[in-house]
């Protein structure tokens, strides 16, 4: 005799409900939401400090030296010193100041012992310019924040439950700069590769993490007035509804960002096994490398090397609201000397990938704007999504980032992007040549270590 259809069904509902009134997860629900709002502080403290320490290398010491705006040779001391700081923090410190970028936006969880290190190779060396966002050692902080309260409270044994408040940490950091708990939520779910109530019973403590360490983390920004380097566009190219001719040139665009960045993590994986003996000294040629490529985009097109060597919020936001003051030869020195220091600086130095890969998105999709029918605003939207979906692998969290970052012109573009980040995540299948790390989603989700 067979059991009825629904009965597989009726009992991963029964099952659901058990866990999720049962006291246990309720408690472990209060938890993520009180944990939400210490993890947002340090993530503002954390971004307020770094963006701090960035103006100073990059607009206050040039202006005490004389400069307007930093000389083309800028890069190079600034990057040296870089490799220097992070070479005893990867050889020495516990940890090895956080993962490679190259591995994606997360990897494992951070526990408490490897954080210190983590914390301080990033504010060491993103504000010098090492061309690699904040958005992984944010989740550093996270996870490694949610862990230690775990212990502190006396419930590290708990393998299922430290599993899930250290993601929980991990997703509350990353929407802080992610403009709020939709997009990480929507990276968690795709990247955690769940389904059924496993996904129901980790993503609610994530949505709660998150949802209140963004409230704070905005609060905050909003009460001191400091830059919070969230990723965001408050200017946009004027509206344009997509026509034939941009999903023409939009989609080979598309599929073109998707090989750049495919060749610039294969430059970064080779440039792990270059680094793994005499680790100490290559991490400093490393370092050095990507200041000679930065300095050579400010040579090349006489704008500041700052455009190349900082993680990319900026200057995306800047070319959002003037695509045309950077000529198509500009855009394209921006995207070659950007895209070979960022490669180097995956395999090498410590930070996030998904800021820079964004900005060379864009770069890339707007130095072909100028082909016939091909709008800027189209242009700057498939940008974003094809970007985001070749470097993390995640079609769907790209999209609904690169919509969230469109604001009111992202209902008319949702076509193209959507487009875009499924062609670009299939050409990376087609083109990458070493198969996606152990233990992780395509593009390293930051969450799938921790889900399972």
């Amino acid at each position: 005799m067979t059991a009825p259809a629904n009965a597989a069904p009726g009992r991963a509902e029964q099952s659901l409900r058990q866990t999720l009134l049962s006291p246990g997860y309720r408690r472990l629900l209060l938890l993520c939401v009180l944990l939400g709002v210490p993890i947002a502080l340090a993530c503002f403290f954390f971004v307020g400090l770094q963006h701090e320490l960035q103006h100073w290398v990059w607009t206050s010491l040039p202006e005490a030296a004389g400069y307007d705006t930093p000389p083309w040779w800028w890069p190079l001391p600034a990057l040296v010193l870089a490799g220097l700081i992070l070479a005893p923090i990867v050889t020495r410190m516990p940890g090895g100041g956080g993962h490679l970028p190259v591995n994606g936006l997360g990897g494992a969880p951070v526990g408490p012992r490897a954080l210190p290190g983590a914390v301080l190779a990033a504010l060491a060396t993103l504000p010098l310019g090492v061309v690699l966002g904040p958005e992984a050692p944010l989740m550093a902080v996270g996870s490694g924040l949610a862990l230690l309260a775990v212990r502190r409270a006396g419930a590290g044994g708990d393998r299922r439950a430290s599993a899930i408040l250290a993601t929980a940490g991990s997703t509350a950091a990353i929407s802080t700069i992610l403009g709020g708990p939709i997009a990480a939520a929507v990276l968690l779910i795709e990247g955690a590769g769940l389904a059924g109530t496993q996904l129901v019973a980790l993503l609610l403590p994530c949505l709660l993490a998150s949802a209140a360490g963004a409230l704070v983390f905005t609060g905050f920004g909003q009460w001191t007035g400091l830059e919070i380097g969230a990723l965001s566009l408050p200017h946009l190219p004027p509206q344009a509804n997509p026509d034939a001719g941009d999903f023409l040139w939009g989609l080979p665009t598309a599929a073109l960002i998707a090989v750049l960045v495919t060749l610039a993590r294969e430059l970064g994986r080779r440039t792990v096994t270059w680094t793994r003996r005499h680790t100490a000294a290559r991490t400093v040629a490393c370092a050095t490398a990507v200041g000679v490529c930065v300095a050579a985009y400010a040579l090349i097109t006489g704008r500041s090397p700052a455009e190349a060597a900082l993680s990319g919020q900026a200057a995306l936001a800047q070319l959002a609201a003037h695509p045309h003051a950077w000529s198509v030869g500009a855009l394209v020195a921006l995207v070659a000397c950007k895209g070979l220091a960022w490669g180097i600086a995956l395999g090498a130095l410590r930070g996030g990938p998904i800021f820079p890969a964004v900005l060379l998105g864009a770069a890339t999709a707007l130095a072909c704007s100028g082909l016939p029918g091909f709008g800027a605003t189209p242009a700057l939207a498939l940008g974003i999504a094809a970007a985001a979906a070749a470097v993390t692998g995640l079609p769907l969290a790209s999209a609904v980032l690169a919509v969230l970052l469109m604001g009111r012109d992202a209902h008319d573009q949702m076509p193209l992007i959507v487009m875009a980040s499924v062609v670009s995540f299939i050409v990376v299948q087609l083109v990458r040549r070493t198969p996606p790390e152990a233990g992780g989603s395509p593009g390293g989700s930051p969450t799938a270590g921790a889900a399972r």
